[in-house]
């Protein structure tokens, strides 16, 4: 008897742990966010859609993307069900790397879903008010929803870590969102530092202080490129930005060996 690929058994787990219950639960918050948010605004409806659409989904996903990883791997050790998936005769990273991507791809699949939504929801708006600066759904916007997708791929990977190494799933949730608050938000703080150094007193060792994350976290904030699908100018695309994909893409492959690698070392009472 073979045993099915991990990353199809993968798949169905998602699907039978209300993967598309969670999928249209995401894609309705993000439609009334959006909706209620154009409201509000007089001016540029289509705009700040765009830009609360943007931020439900940075939010939203991460979530999906935790719950998917409890319920693949921590579910897995919790419950013991490695007592038969690990009977069969293949290597235990290939049960966790099957896992990974079957997170990754569910994950960027509803990403993908969801922009779309998205972007049909800013357009329908944008016609019923001419703007002087008009939003850019085109390839300012796929650029915008790939460097999301990147920021999403880091955060399966830690996820992916943390349910191998974390005793209890909750973990996975509380370490995941930890990790990408601070990684978020600490490359703006530096810079905030720099430009108003009366933020706060001795604001030079605080600087410094904080970019110490800069040599042992991704920057994720820069991840953040909205402002060219806002108002269509790659001029807002980061100068760095190959070195900036290269780094996290390396992070991932970082994190997943150091999965693989306490994966292999792990004990099963």
């Amino acid at each position: 008897m073979t045993h099915p690929p991990d990353f199809l058994v993968g798949v169905r787990l998602a699907l039978r742990a209300r993967y598309l219950w969670l999928a249209g639960c995401s894609l309705l918050v993000l439609a009334l966010s959006a909706l209620l948010a154009a409201q509000f605004s007089g001016r540029q409806p289509a705009t700040v859609t765009l830009d609360i659409g943007l931020s439900v989904m940075r939010l939203l996903l991460p979530l999906v993307l935790v719950l998917m990883t409890q319920e693949l791997l921590s579910r897995e050790f919790d419950r013991r069900y490695f007592l038969n998936t690990l009977s069969y005769p293949h290597p235990r990273h290939s049960l966790l790397l099957g896992r990974f991507f079957a997170v990754a791809a569910l994950t960027l699949g509803l990403l993908l879903f969801i922009a779309g939504a998205l972007a049909l929801l800013v357009w329908s708006i944008g016609q019923g008010y001419a703007q002087s600066t008009p939003v850019a759904l085109g390839y300012h916007y796929l650029v915008t929803i790939g460097f999301m997708a990147l920021d999403l791929l880091v955060l399966t990977a830690l996820a992916t870590l943390l349910a191998v190494a974390a005793s209890t799933p909750s973990f996975v949730l509380i370490g995941t969102f930890g990790f990408m608050l601070v990684a978020r938000s600490f490359g703006a703080i530096i810079e905030l530092l720099t430009r108003n150094a009366y933020v706060v007193s001795d604001s030079d060792s605080y600087r410094s202080g904080v970019g110490v994350l800069g040599y042992l976290l991704p920057d994720l904030g820069a991840l953040d490129v909205r402002e060219i699908a806002l108002y269509g100018k790659m001029a807002f695309l980061p100068a760095d930005w190959p070195w900036l994909v290269l780094s996290n893409l390396a992070y991932v492959v970082g994190l997943l060996a150091l999965a693989v690698w306490a994966l292999n070392r792990k004990r099963f009472a």
